[in-house]
Formats: C-alpha cells, structure tokens, sequence
C-alpha cells in the first residue's frame, strides 16, 4: 500500500511539472544559455552549431522548469539511496 501511494505521489509531482508546459506556450525568460549564444554570436558571427534540439520547449521559462525538475528529481534520488544506506548501515550495527 505504502509503495503504491509513493507512485502516486510522483506521477501527481510529474503531472504538476508537465501541464504547465502544455499550458503556457509564449513564455520568455532569458538565462545563461541566451547569453552565451549572444556572447558567441558577438565573438564569431560566422558560427554554425554542431546540432539542433530535438524538441524545442515553447519557451524560456519551460527550459528553467525542466532543469529545476531534473535538478528535484537528481536530489530526490540522491537522497532516497542515502537514507537506504544509511538504513543498512544502521541495521548492521544493532
């Protein structure tokens, strides 16, 4: 019961993090990405890039969105396998 309400709990995270992204589709932040283009665009103009997006998100605030969910995710697992070893650990001891 209690592995099943972890799943839901992180499919309703997930579905909290994509719906925005359908939603919002003209969204516009400018971040460390835009300014390196900008920075490259002034130091070499004739600069062509190695390759294309494969899916370009609707806007610049949905790129800050993803890379905070990766970041939410990264941490939460970093810190699930923490405390499961810590708990092993513990275990051990007694």
């Amino acid at each position: 019961m209690k592995n099943g309400m972890n799943w839901l709990l992180l499919l309703g995270v997930v579905v909290l993090a994509v719906v925005p992204l359908m939603l919002v589709q003209d969204s516009e932040f400018g971040g460390a990405d835009g300014a390196a283009e900008e920075a490259i665009k002034e130091i070499a103009p004739a600069y062509e890039p190695w390759f294309q997006p494969l899916l370009e998100p609707p806007g610049g605030e949905t790129e800050g969105l993803l890379f905070a969910v990766q970041a939410a995710l990264g941490a939460g697992i970093v810190g699930y396998a923490m405390g499961l070893y810590k708990g092993r650990l513990d275990k051990h001891k007694k």
